[in-house]
């Protein structure tokens, strides 16, 4: 990962980057721009030629527009001229990624920021940089950027350190959830996601990690892993991972989805569908990245995280449509589509957080309905929750995080839908309205907890097909940045 710092002198200075803001409408109506006073003077002229250049190249302001200008035996000897936008932490970001993207073949840039720069700016320019450098590739040739080092050129370094300190680690949770969902399905089987959550709680000694395996899920009644697991020679597991500081006051439970690979089982997928099935355990990697960032925060609230894991593999074994699964706590799901799997895993999983945690919240997140996308289109996740204020609060949060969703209704017309003649539910009603169903259809286990839930539908904006503002190609890690905002919120 990059490593940025703040500075108020340059020890060396190869590379020069000046914020470049719009200004009022010139006469004529055309849009101009002006370089951003900054907090330490560039040198030798570096400023005057940038003033020069910005109307000579008709420059917007536009957050991520940038333009290079050599200057041969000169120090700097390049100057990147780099719109902020409105310099909200939104603009920034993006400029952050752009610049990420523009200055990636150089070793160390220099970025002197606007005299007017606060935390907002800050965190939002940090983001930028680092998630668009993330990169994801096994084969022998690398293709990771040049870029090792930045520098902010700022008039009190102390002032930011902090600022720094928070969005690296909201940062590298993120990239850390982006490489688990990314890591192809033949290496990530149940235990092996294990494995890597028990080495990346090794640096903090204060979390608390339980791994339930096949036999202690089906001691305690753990009925939908175990039926969606049972198709696969990689059995099932469930995480349990607690963050549990001294001075919380607030409860949270975290669930998130954990399919390793989803064939559909029985009811199998065509191979278009199935290709990118690598990521249906992305929700399973926010939450466990997000608690880990709570920790490394030192955040003072308590996070305990479940996730259920599970392969959904067609086999001898698989379990079929019409089968009747008993779930943690009793309640019994007749299965209608074996490529309905998630919500089996999550119905035990908030069952068992409701009776055994008791928490003051709950949230779930999970790659759930292909609905989502065609409601919301790529980038928004959608949300459900009868909790007005809570809504509120997680919406406020992804906003800022600079992720998206919307928040969805729970038609309460559409729960008869629902009801089985042989078990207390059907897992996957066909009467459409996937994604509001499948939610429905999640409630019902989160029991007394209802009004303090919240179910986030992230199937289509947990993968980019390709690289837009600080995402890139690949996984995104959606859903990390907002948790983490979220419960930096919660007093």
């Amino acid at each position: 990962m990059l490593d940025i710092c703040p500075i108020a002198e340059p020890d060396r200075l190869d590379v020069l980057v000046l914020p470049v803001r719009p200004s009022d409408e010139a006469p004529g109506g055309d849009a101009s721009a002006a370089p951003a006073p900054t907090a330490v003077a560039p040198p030798d002229g570096a400023a005057e030629e940038a003033a020069a250049l910005v109307p000579a190249a008709r420059l917007s302001g536009r957050a991520g527009e940038i333009r290079t200008q050599l200057r041969p035996g000169r120090s700097p000897g390049r100057l990147f001229l780099l719109g902020i936008g409105d310099g909200s932490e939104s603009a920034w970001r993006s400029a952050g990624a752009a610049l990420a993207r523009s200055a990636s073949d150089e070793t160390h840039i220099t970025i002197a920021l606007p005299t007017d720069s606060g935390p907002e700016a800050v965190r939002g320019l940090t983001e930028g940089l680092l998630l668009a450098s993330y990169r994801f590739r096994l084969a022998q040739t690398d293709n990771a950027p040049a870029l090792s080092s930045v520098d902010l050129l700022v008039a009190d370094p102390t002032a930011h350190e902090a600022t720094v300190a928070t969005a690296r680690t909201t940062a590298a949770m993120t990239r850390l959830a982006r490489d688990l969902t990314n890591t192809p399905s033949s290496q990530k089987t149940p235990q092996w996601f294990a494995d890597q959550v028990i080495s990346a709680t090794a640096d903090l000694p204060d979390l608390r990690l339980r791994v339930r395996g096949p036999d202690e899920l089906a001691a305690e009644g753990f009925g939908g892993i175990l039926a969606v697991g049972g198709g696969s020679a990689s059995p099932p597991r469930l995480l349990e991972l607690d963050w549990h500081p001294a001075d919380a006051r607030t409860h949270v439970v975290l669930i998130g989805k954990g399919i390793t690979f989803d064939t559909g089982g029985i009811s199998i997928k065509p191979v278009p569908a199935m290709k990118l099935m690598r990521k249906d355990m992305a929700g399973a990697a926010a939450v466990v990245a997000a608690t880990l960032g709570a920790a490394a925060l030192r955040l003072p609230v308590r996070v305990t995280t479940l996730t259920p894991l599970a392969e959904n593999m067609l086999s001898g074994s698989a379990f079929r449509p019409g089968d009747v699964i008993r779930h943690y706590g009793g309640t019994t799901s007749e299965t209608t589509n074996s490529d309905a799997e998630g919500r089996l895993v999550l119905a035990d999983a908030l069952a068992y957080a409701v009776r055994q945690l008791k928490p003051d919240l709950l949230i779930d997140l999970a790659t759930l309905t292909g609905a989502n996308a065609v409601a919301l289109g790529k980038r928004t996740a959608a949300l459900y929750s009868e909790n007005d204020a809570l809504a509120a609060d997680v919406l406020a949060a992804v906003e800022a995080a600079g992720e998206a969703a919307w928040r969805m209704p729970l038609n309460n017309d559409y729960v008869e839908y629902l009801g089985s003649e042989i078990a207390d539910l059907y897992s996957a009603p066909t009467q459409g309205a996937g994604s509001v169903l499948a939610a429905l259809y999640l409630r019902e286990f989160a029991g007394e907890m209802r009004d303090r839930w919240l179910h986030l539908d992230m199937s289509a904006p947990s993968w980019a097909d390709g690289d837009h503002a600080e995402l890139t190609r690949g996984a995104t890690g959606w859903g990390v940045r907002s948790l983490l905002r979220w419960l930096a919120s919660i007093d």
